[in-house]
């Protein structure tokens, strides 16, 4: 069995997520995405909620599931007996990142892949970052995220 990781932080997830880890399912027997818990980071959702809100948006994908880690990811990989990580990339910057990730996450594992995937275009230039901003400005953002993020994102921000 071929398992993959898509780890982030998925505050919130988005439909660039989304398409990622619909194609990803498709490729592979199991895909974890794992929500790398960085206590150091501030986040909108708490982790429950974002496990929530991913978990509603791929009930339609029978082979993809949520998990959390506090733990490096590729150690996280190794105790799931996952053979690769998959990142979505969307521009030539994400790429220097990614890029020197994939090559630590390969010295410390050399035993897992690194795979990068792009989104659909219409996503391309979206990141938990700018939805989170144009919602909090009022901005529809209901084609960048799934109904559950957008009904939850409106509601948290007008409290």
């Amino acid at each position: 069995m071929k398992n993959i990781i898509y780890p982030g932080t998925f505050d919130p997830i988005t439909n660039g997520h989304l398409d990622i880890a619909e194609r990803a399912s498709i490729l592979f027997d199991e895909v974890m995405i794992v929500i790398a818990n960085n206590p150091r980071k501030e986040s909108l959702f708490t982790i429950d909620e974002r496990i929530d809100l991913i978990e509603k948006s791929i009930s339609h994908l029978k082979n993809v599931l949520v998990n959390t880690t506090e733990s490096l990811i590729v150690n996280f990989a190794r105790n799931n007996k996952s053979v690769a990580l998959i990142r979505g990339l969307r521009s030539i910057s994400d790429f220097e990142y990614e890029f020197q990730m994939a090559l630590m996450n390969r010295s410390l594992a050399p035993e897992i892949s690194t795979i990068f995937m792009m989104p659909d275009e219409k996503y391309m230039h979206l990141n938990s970052t700018v939805v989170k901003e144009i919602a909090s400005l009022g901005g529809d953002i209901s084609s960048y995220v799934p109904e559950v993020v957008h009904t939850t994102l409106k509601s948290k921000l007008t409290k």
